[in-house]
């Protein structure tokens, strides 16, 4: 499917939400889209900053306590995301930026924080902090293949009615009941660091896929073997 117009990859609040490295996830959906002679432009969208509702790909990464309560404040008066997403925007939300895209999350203290309602969640404080890699065997009906990631969270992720866990978790915590993530039309929540998108390209793809439709194959030689030997560091070997 051609795709005439510039890509627009919308990353939310760098200047709060960009702990872990997940601004990677931003340069992965760019090169990717490039590669297929596909146009695309990164927007950075700080949080004094309106957030455009004519973005085609929404990414917002993971932070500490209090830039996570002051990202969700914003997003609620902003209103930018919510009128994309209602359009059919794609997005990938990730750790604290996961947990606030639901209805609440627990605060600096634990007290319950409110979200910006995006997805059918509530996050709270668990008993111990989740800190390492991360696999997980993905819906089959996204037709995914295993994911790998590192996790580094204190939260537990009460999944409701109207969202699909993502993945089962293999090794890690994820969501902390046995499965990581959540997904609900295009949009989805991680706590997959590493970043993502870069140790899991066909998930890339699948945003893509959303923004756009049809897309080549690419060479992904060194992405999977990126894949591959974190897997494998992972993995308990076959018997």
């Amino acid at each position: 499917m051609p795709y005439d117009s510039a890509l627009r990859i919308v990353w939310i609040y760098p200047d709060l939400l960009s702990t872990y490295g997940d601004q990677g996830n931003a340069l992965v959906l760019e090169q990717r889209a490039r590669r297929r002679g596909i146009q695309a432009e990164v927007v950075h969208v700080r949080s004094a900053d309106p957030v455009p509702d004519s973005g085609d790909i929404y990414l917002i990464g993971g932070g500490e306590d209090r830039p996570q309560i002051l990202a969700a404040e914003r997003l609620r008066r902003d209103g930018g995301l919510h009128r994309a997403i209602g359009r059919g925007a794609a997005m990938l939300a990730v750790c604290a930026g996961y947990q606030i895209m639901g209805s609440s999350f627990g605060g600096e203290e634990g007290q319950p924080v409110g979200g910006v309602g995006l997805l059918d969640i509530s996050s709270t404080r668990g008993p111990a902090r989740a800190v390492g890699e991360l696999v997980a065997e993905v819906d089959s009906a996204l037709n995914l293949p295993m994911l790998s990631g590192f996790e580094n969270h204190m939260g537990v992720t009460h999944l409701g009615p109207g969202v699909r866990p993502l993945s089962r978790t293999v090794v890690g915590v994820g969501n902390g009941d046995g499965y990581e993530g959540c997904y609900a039309g295009h949009v989805i929540g991680t706590y997959l660091h590493g970043p993502a998108l870069a140790r899991n390209p066909a998930l890339a793809d699948l945003l893509l896929h959303w923004a756009v439709g049809d897309l080549p194959a690419l060479d992904d030689r060194w992405y999977e073997a990126l894949r591959n030997e974190r897997l494998e560091a992972v993995l308990p070997s076959p018997q």
